[in-house]
């Protein structure tokens, strides 16, 4: 079954089994750091601290974690600061019995990047990451001094006016927003791990070792209660009023700033497909851009090498 043929039925990608071996993704299964952990609002952040210089702070969004940037860090972290946080209810973070809402992870991770003290630091983001980075960054702007991004929550695609605006994926985010729905194919069928991340996200299918990392955090219906509550924060229409506001006032900021910026984007992509990243090359300031080639939405496990190596070099020249 394709991506299309999975994404059409949502039935049919609900009750999807995985009995055959998959080959193996391109990327290495080692996640070679310690995590560090700081008490937020007395729960636990688990972070990636390593390294030493200019910070460059990775952002991970729904279902992953820090383990998403685990062959990038690498490219970075000879010669800069890295941190790569785990969102609450996700990763190593504390998993509190919290509605892990927009509001509750950024609640936790502005705390966590807040104690950190953040100075002259790089944003580097990713899906949800890329709302919470951008949302700190532009209440915080003089912490802030560049920002890389790839299948980010930005217009022209975020927010979405309707299911139908987004296109194959809006059936999808419809069955999610359903009660009862969402919940068997999120928490009981763990289509999020199973199908969304493991073949739908990437060109190669993910390996089982790669794959034990990813839902070792998520072992019952009610770990994944953050893995259906973010595709229920997804805006459409008029709705979440909240996050959408949110979207709203980080685009304008971002729209206008003069930071460097440095966009990576695939074919056909999910939130920045080509139309989408030719609008963002048109109305970014200060922006490069690079192009991977085919490729979904978890660009980190099919790209790894590439971004690592083009985010090293753009840093040298900011």
């Amino acid at each position: 079954m394709n991506r299309r043929d999975l994404l059409r039925s949502t039935a049919a990608a609900a009750a999807i089994t995985l009995a055959s071996p998959l080959p193996l993704a391109s990327a290495p299964a080692d996640f070679p750091y310690d995590m560090k952990t700081k008490s937020i609002l007395g729960n636990k952040m688990a972070y990636v601290d390593t390294g030493s210089g200019r910070p460059v702070v990775f952002l991970h969004g729904n279902p992953t974690s820090s383990y998403l940037w685990r062959n990038i860090l690498l490219h970075v972290a000879d010669t800069h600061r890295v941190i790569a946080p785990d969102l609450i209810g996700m990763g190593q973070s504390s998993k509190p019995d919290i509605d892990y809402k927009y509001a509750d992870h950024a609640a936790h991770l502005h705390g966590l990047l807040d104690a950190l003290d953040l100075q002259d630091a790089v944003l580097v983001i990713h899906d949800w990451g890329s709302a919470l980075g951008l949302d700190w960054a532009s209440k915080n702007p003089d912490r802030v001094s560049a920002v890389a991004f790839m299948e980010a929550v930005l217009p022209p695609v975020m927010p979405a006016p309707s299911y139908e605006a987004f296109g194959e994926f809006g059936d999808l985010f419809k069955a999610w927003q359903t009660p009862g729905v969402g919940e068997k194919m999120i928490l009981q069928d763990d289509m999020f791990l199973q199908v969304i991340l493991r073949q739908v996200g990437v060109k190669t299918p993910l390996s089982d070792e790669v794959m034990a990392h990813y839902t070792a955090p998520y072992p019952t219906p009610e770990s994944r209660a953050p893995l259906l509550a973010w595709p229920r924060e997804v805006p459409f229409g008029d709705q979440p009023a909240n996050v959408i506001k949110v979207i709203d006032d980080y685009s304008e900021w971002f729209l206008a700033s003069d930071m460097p910026k440095l966009m990576f984007h695939v074919t056909p992509g999910a939130l920045i497909p080509p139309q989408a990243a030719d609008w963002l090359k048109a109305n970014l300031r200060n922006l490069q851009s690079v192009h991977l080639g085919e490729g979904t939405h978890y660009i980190q496990e099919d790209y790894p090498t590439e971004i690592g190596t083009a985010l090293a070099t753009w840093l040298k020249s900011i």
